[in-house]
């Protein structure tokens, strides 16, 4: 019997089941010479269609093996994802008021629901706690773990101390409440960034499964495990607990941690043959940065990227490499930074130049800010009071998962209320808490500069031959 032979039609992405249909009517056939069927066969990976670069397989993987392994033959000792809570809606808010109550309320009633639990099973100590749990999601957002706190008659109690500030998405900062009783998956966070204070960068990436390509963004906070999709994260550093020394009362909370370095040895020892005994952790670190960035970088692999997480070159010519690394470098200050970019001199606000006069507070509420139509991207209706325009359509070019930063503002600054849970989340309680309503306007205008020299930036990368 002969084996089966597999034709493929490439008709193109995101057509809608109209215009498939239209193509399957208008051919009647998949035997119809016009479409032109190209036989697939897979490649050593299994790949059938949208193969990868073979020349990907001799990079070097920016994750090791195994975690906190210095001696890794890879970019980086460790990585982590981004935070997975399982009630994202709970643990963070724009209002860190609001946080506090919603994690009170969530407190009090578990700990009702353990006594119950307790009581039943003084007469009856097999009994299943399911029977008995209210899963009213106004009043509570049950996860594994939390039911096994019950099964245990574990206690919890609210503490201040677990208030910490997030990235949930792209240029949105949030109160988190992180203690990881209630933070579904809370990964190695805990000697990433162990407390508020400590000092590291963490470069994150998303890539794998996603038909938006390569995303990746710097941060120095606690990312959602979708802050650019699904969130993998690299770190400059790791921190080791120290052994606490008896009778110290002058010992501060960051006293307690050791920090590690989490550019690896061995491609710290490798930048150094290649480049030169200056080269650092530090340069490599933002060197990784830049090239992530790379137009072409992300076009050749882009196959390898949507399969596994990125692997890199060391580039061939010493300039290209301190190219990438300044770029990066200068990325990294932009993103992190970008609160505090200068708006372009050729915003309008209200048909005119940027007012240095502030608004009135009740004029810079905001429920939804949108275009005020579709295409219209030049212009940004703020709201009721505000609108901006003139705005470059270079400031669209700078794209994370799929979404210009600029609309990233947009949507993500809009209030919004929980389905389930009926929690309120409204960016206006981030402005008035710390008492800068221009806040979110001063946000949109910072972003929209950072849009644009984040493509300027990018279009000066060095162009490299990957083959």
């Amino acid at each position: 019997m002969n084996k089966a032979e597999i034709f493929y039609k490439d008709i193109g992405d995101y057509l809608s089941r109209e215009e498939k249909l239209k193509i399957v009517s208008e051919n009647r056939s998949m035997l119809n010479p016009a479409l032109k069927m190209v036989r697939v066969k897979p490649n050593k990976h299994g790949d059938w269609i949208n193969k990868r670069n073979s020349k990907f397989d001799e990079f070097i993987p920016l994750e090791p093996l195994k975690k906190f392994d210095n001696s890794s033959q890879s970019f980086f000792s460790t990585y982590a994802i981004g935070v997975s809570t399982n009630r994202d809606a709970w643990v963070y808010n724009f209002s860190e008021s609001s946080l506090k109550t919603n994690m009170k309320k969530m407190i009090g009633f578990y700990n009702e629901q353990r006594k119950l639990v307790e009581n039943k099973r003084k007469s009856n100590q097999k009994i299943n706690i399911e029977k008995y749990l209210d899963t009213d999601p106004q009043k509570i957002s049950w996860t594994v773990n939390l039911k096994r706190d019950i099964e245990n008659n574990t206690m919890h109690k609210f503490n201040e101390n677990f208030l910490r500030i997030g990235l949930y998405r792209p240029f949105t900062y949030m109160n988190l409440f992180f203690d990881t009783s209630f933070i579904e998956r809370p990964g190695i966070w805990s000697q990433l960034l162990p407390i508020e204070n400590n000092d590291n960068v963490i470069i994150c990436v998303s890539c794998v499964g996603t038909n938006n390509g390569l995303s990746v963004l710097i941060c120095e906070q606690i990312p959602n495990l979708h802050f650019i999709g699904d969130t993998q994260c690299f770190p400059l550093y790791w921190y080791e607990k120290r052994e606490k020394v008896q009778g110290n009362l002058f010992e501060k909370a960051e006293d307690e941690y050791t920090r590690r370095d989490a550019i690896s040895d061995f491609i710290l020892d490798q930048a150094k043959t290649r480049y030169g005994p200056r080269v650092t952790r530090e340069d490599i670190f933002y060197y990784v940065y830049g090239i992530l960035h790379s137009p072409d970088y992300r076009k050749t692999f882009a196959n390898d990227l949507k399969k596994i997480l990125p692997r890199l070159p060391l580039v061939e010519k010493t300039a290209d490499f301190w190219a990438f690394s300044e770029a990066g470098r200068k990325l990294a200050d932009i993103h992190l930074n970008y609160e505090e970019q200068t708006p372009p001199k050729e915003l309008l606000i209200n048909g005119k130049p940027i007012p240095h006069t502030p608004f009135p507070e009740n004029q810079l509420v905001v429920d939804a800010m949108k275009f005020p139509a579709k295409g219209q991207i030049d212009t940004i209706i703020y709201n009721s009071y505000i609108t901006i325009s003139n705005i470059p359509a270079k400031a669209y070019e700078y794209v994370v998962n799929g979404k210009s930063a600029v609309e990233w503002v947009m949507e993500r600054y809009a209030v919004t209320i929980h389905k389930e849970s009926g929690i309120k989340n409204d960016p206006n309680d981030w402005a008035r808490e710390h008492e800068n309503h221009r806040y979110m306007l001063d946000l949109l205008l910072s972003v929209i500069t950072v849009s644009i020299k984040t493509a300027d930036i990018v279009a000066g990368l060095p162009r490299v031959d990957w083959e």
